[in-house]
């Protein structure tokens, strides 16, 4: 409820005070809230109560645990509704306020493609791709979560509070790390993307342009170590062109709910290759074919009668060579290229998009590291 306190602040003034959160709170001389008053957190409580919602902090098993690998994780997330959602599997669709019908209908059948796979579905409750997003999850069946750009009690877009209780109502929740009476601006927003990208495992952009909230939440992404695909638009389009820019710069193209489940789970498929009368016959050279036509790999086994397992590198060969260059410690970039023996240009560029990728994190003195899958 004080706004000049974040999480690094509050874990400094408990290390100054033997470890007590209660301690470091009691020795803190500035305790005012947004109106300039001091917090009355025991009535902040009660009002959450009666309003059926949880206040969720580090301390309880509802935190979601991706939160916490974040650099700035919330101090609280206020949440009505189910809490767990935002602890499952998750992808963030996010995208303009602005969208066109093409931007809405993709971002509602890529979400209801994700929710039937098990995926839950999170975005920041805005009008359009958000909007659509949450709706697409719905369609699909899934669990779908929105983060606020400011209080529950000043919920905002208005137009947007129906889907808000159609989404509790089913399952999922509308959360917020602000008090309440905290009313969205400029400040709150790029705040609130940090959780929509901390949440997920990755980000796909599905209608932006150059300048926009999508991006911040995709830089956020990049920081956070999470995978960060978009949606390619026509080039004429001022819609489009930050999708378009993500990924000239080395984000995973997406057409399909199939390239964002392969792009998190880079596991391969397994495919069963039959001859007459069901039987593997023979040596197999020819590719097998998965959904849609899309080719997934080739099978060279003539003696295996079990399914195929075919493994896919989510990385270009040029990539690979890059991330086998790293050590577990991290790198220069000068030893990288000596490692990977590729010229300076193009070891910059694989590592640009390697970090779009949320595969490679940048550190101090022009060192790198490589980030868990």
């Amino acid at each position: 409820m004080i706004p000049t306190v974040g999480s690094v602040t509050v874990a400094r003034l408990a290390a100054e005070a033997g470890g007590s959160v209660a301690e470091a709170y009691a020795r803190y001389p500035d305790k005012r809230d947004w109106e300039g008053k001091e917090p009355e957190w025991e009535r902040e409580i009660a009002r959450a109560a009666k309003m059926r919602v949880t206040i969720v902090t580090e301390l309880d098993d509802a935190y979601p645990p991706l939160l916490k690998e974040i650099a700035s994780p919330p101090l609280a997330l206020y949440v009505t509704g189910d809490p767990a959602v935002l602890s499952k599997a998750g992808v963030a669709l996010v995208g303009t306020r602005a969208a066109t019908a093409y931007g809405r209908e993709t971002a509602e059948r890529l979400a209801a493609g994700l929710a039937q796979r098990g995926w839950a579905v999170f975005s920041g409750l805005a009008a359009g791709i958000d909007a659509a997003a949450h709706r697409g999850a719905l369609a699909g069946g899934g669990a779908t979560a929105g983060i606020l750009g400011g209080a529950l009690d000043c919920f905002f877009p208005n137009e947007n509070r129906k889907l808000a209780r159609e989404m509790v109502e089913k399952g999922g929740c509308v959360a917020s790390e602000f008090p309440f009476g905290r009313r969205p601006d400029a400040q709150t927003f790029p705040q609130r993307n940090r959780i929509v990208s901390g949440i997920s495992h990755g980000v796909v952009a599905v209608e932006c342009p150059l300048r926009s909230g999508t991006l911040i939440t995709c830089s956020r992404a990049v920081e956070q170590g999470r995978a960060v695909m978009a949606v390619p638009g026509r080039v004429d389009w001022k819609v489009a062109a930050g999708c378009n820019h993500l990924i000239r710069e080395g984000a995973r193209l997406v057409t399909c709910v199939e390239d964002i489940v392969e792009e998190l789970t880079p596991l391969g498929v397994k495919c069963e290759v039959k001859g007459e009368r069901g039987k593997v016959k023979g040596e197999v050279k020819g590719v097998v074919k998965g959904e849609r036509g899309k080719v997934k790999g080739v099978v060279k086994d003539p003696d295996d009668r079990s399914p195929f397992t075919i493994h896919h590198s989510p990385f270009t060969i040029e990539e690979s060579l890059v991330l086998r260059a790293i050590p577990e410690g991290g790198a220069t970039v000068d030893a990288i290229v000596r490692e990977a023996k590729l010229p300076i240009e193009k070891v910059n560029s694989l590592l640009v998009g390697l970090r779009l990728k949320g595969r490679v994190r940048f550190l101090p003195g022009n060192r790198v590291m490589a980030a868990q899958a």
